[in-house]
């Protein structure tokens, strides 16, 4: 296989594996049927080419480009290569609660057509639950996007529109990921739940979160799994609600048994800080509204993804049908962003992860997972002021657009 420092001669290259199976040089710009080139030859030709520069064609394209000038302009289109030497390979990361704020992506509305259009689906599928149109909720920068029962249908539309956003521009996603909330756009995107649906049950969760009585917390923490877990052993009403990285775990629960644990690790000299949140989600918590939530979903299909799936329920790649006991457990299982995104990163020869959200969250763990060799990370909207120039910027690192190359992506 060529490495990405080379430049190869494809055209002499060709002119000499033909004289392999042909027993002479022939002209650069004669058609191979006529040089004698069958059928079992150009097979085993096919076979060259795929052990020297990888899968970049087929082998019907030796007959579609019929001699070595022509074949060697293909393979060199074919051979592009970005960042590295690799074609595009891009996973798509679905940010979770938290990463909201009001006016998200309203920049993005306002100046991209395709946003503005897939935007608008998503918040027409939303209506029938919210009573209100969600893009005039993001558009007036109204605070109660910080309501649980607005929150989830909010980011789950915002991230459904950034995706389908960048399909459209032809970024597609050879692998997808999500955090908590963010699993049901990444659910769509992989096929296995349709628009309508998931707007349904991102609109019934939060309903239900919301109502369900006010206390608990949440807290991040510097502590490793193991820390965290041996701190709360003596407080049941707290558990594991994330772990994003080696030393990043979110503990969830009780208040107080929250405040506890909190002294245990500043007199350990380990960093934590409550959030600013309304409810513990992913812990016991939650538990009171699980059986109206299962009998909401299990009424809707859910089918296997289409895609490569990283569950952050099970922390790691699945392809069992994504239905009401998945997202009934997905409730108050801790979200195992760090197992999943190892197996990620280490399944899929990323060259991108593109942070799909209103605001950056999850690309530094990447970062810090990935190391120096890992893909590139990029993140849909910065914040606040993201618009459609960040958009451009986020296309053009993946060659998509209207200006990208043709055989840049896998």
């Amino acid at each position: 296989m060529s490495t990405p420092s080379e430049d190869p001669d494809y055209a002499d290259w060709l002119l000499r594996r033909l004289v392999h199976y042909l027993g002479r040089i022939v002209p650069d710009d004669v058609p191979f049927t006529e040089c004698g080139l069958d059928s079992v030859a150009a097979l085993s030709l096919y076979g060259d080419i795929e052990e020297e520069f990888g899968p970049v064609i087929d082998s019907t394209d030796i007959w579609i480009h019929p001699t070595v000038r022509e074949l060697a302009a293909y393979l060199q289109l074919r051979d592009f290569r970005l960042g590295g030497g690799q074609q595009v390979r891009a996973a798509f990361l679905f940010t979770g609660q938290g990463s909201q704020h009001p006016g998200m992506t309203a920049g993005l509305y306002l100046n991209s057509t395709g946003y503005r259009r897939f935007l608008d689906e998503a918040s027409e599928a939303l209506f029938p639950y919210l009573g209100r149109s969600l893009v005039d909720l993001l558009l007036t920068r109204d605070d109660r996007v910080h309501q649980t029962a607005f929150t989830q249908p909010a980011l789950f539309a915002v991230e459904y529109a950034l995706a389908r956003t960048l399909e459209e521009a032809g970024a597609q996603a050879v692998a997808v990921l999500g955090h908590g909330i963010g699993e049901f756009a990444a659910a769509v995107i992989a096929g296995s739940l349709s628009l309508a649906d998931a707007a349904k049950l991102v609109s019934v969760r939060g309903a239900f979160m919301q109502y369900l009585p006010n206390g608990g917390g949440m807290m991040a923490t510097c502590a490793a799994p193991y820390e965290a877990a041996e701190l709360i052993a003596d407080e049941p009403g707290v558990g594991i609600g994330a772990i994003n990285a080696a030393r990043a775990t979110v503990l969830s629960g009780d208040q107080a048994g929250l405040e506890r644990v909190q002294k245990q690790l500043e007199a350990r000299g380990i960093a934590c800080k409550m959030l600013q949140v309304t409810h513990a989600f992913h812990s016991p918590l939650m538990e009171p509204m699980l059986a109206k939530f299962e009998a909401v979903s299990r009424r809707l299909p859910g089918g296997s993804p289409r895609l490569p799936y990283y569950s952050t329920v099970h922390g790691r790649l699945t392809n069992e049908p994504l239905y009401a006991p998945y997202w009934t457990a997905q409730i108050t299982s801790p979200v195992r962003f760090a197992d999943a995104a190892r197996q990620l990163l280490d399944q899929q020869a990323l060259t991108h992860v593109v942070e799909i959200g209103p605001r950056v969250v999850l690309t530094p763990f990447m970062r810090r997972l990935g190391g120096s060799s890992g893909p590139r990370c990029l993140a849909m909207c910065k914040g606040p002021e993201s618009n459609a120039v960040d958009l451009a910027g986020v296309l053009s690192a993946l060659d998509a657009g209207p200006l990208a190359h043709p055989f840049a992506r896998a």
